[in-house]
């Protein structure tokens, strides 16, 4: 029993399960006004509903699509700009600026503009959550190559390497680990920018979804929706950390050979 209760992962689901019932129970002789906080089991039943009957599918659809699309073309956005203010000092005293600006900011108030500027499609959302993982994946580049050792630079160009084997041999695996190091805080990033655009105005999503169950004070919805949103992205957390530690697999080498 203890060598099981050593493990991370059965601490963590033990703990869920013991919060779970220690709710239910507390719903049900009505110490929790199931009003506010209904039981975990009303709320299973609730979700499981929304895909019986299949209504979810549709608002799932535009939800993934909007934060996959804007995950991917802010990683592409953010490399390249990251680059390219790091290696070229005249678009670093452009773009850092702004984006110091846009990172001093909470970044989703920009959700009423891309509205108003692209509509309520899913156009503004993608737009949301590009700038949100953006801004993120900029620093992550420009840090990383700002922290590189200057002798590794001064060895390569001593040797006759251009600005392509620099980029190739130094740069790029240094930016690597600082970009997967945030893989994870940008998949937040994109499914936070999807939602609340969707929250803000929408036909359809999760976020249309949780301001419909908000404003008829559904709170068993309400709640159903959150967590599934958190599995969602916890299932994609894990997806990143999987590519991480295969990218990164000399950096943990060690690591697991201690934990085992």
């Amino acid at each position: 029993m203890n060598r099981y209760l050593e493990n991370v992962a059965v601490r963590r689901v033990l703990a869920m399960v013991l919060l779970a019932s220690a709710w239910e129970v507390l719903s049900r002789i009505g110490v929790i006004n199931p009003f506010y906080a209904p039981a975990p089991s009303e709320i299973l039943r609730v979700v499981f509903s929304l895909f019986i009957e299949g209504t979810i599918y549709n608002h799932l659809e535009a939800t993934f699509v909007a934060a996959l699309a804007g995950l991917v073309i802010g990683l592409a956005l953010g490399i390249f700009l990251g680059f390219a203010a790091a290696l070229v000092p005249l678009v670093a005293d452009v773009l850092e600026p702004i984006m110091l600006l846009l990172n001093a900011i909470p970044r989703v108030i920009l959700a009423p503009l891309f509205v108003i500027w692209l509509g309520i499609e899913i156009s503004s959302k993608i737009a949301l959550a590009v700038v949100l993982v953006a801004v993120l994946i900029f620093f992550a580049v420009y840090n990383g190559i700002k922290d590189v050792n200057q002798l590794f630079v001064d060895r390569v160009r001593t040797l006759g390497g251009g600005r392509l084997v620099l980029l190739r041999e130094v740069y790029v695996p240094s930016v690597t680990a600082w970009v997967l190091g945030s893989l994870k805080v940008a998949v937040g990033f994109a499914f936070t920018g999807a939602c609340v655009g969707e929250f803000v105005a929408a036909t359809r999503g999760l976020g249309y979804l949780l301001q419909f169950a908000q404003s008829t004070y559904n709170a068993a919805l309400t709640m159903g929706l959150i967590f599934l949103i958190m599995g969602f992205v916890l299932v994609l957390f894990f997806c990143a950390e999987v590519v991480e530690r295969w990218l990164l697999r000399w950096r943990y080498r060690g690591t697991d050979r201690r934990v085992t």
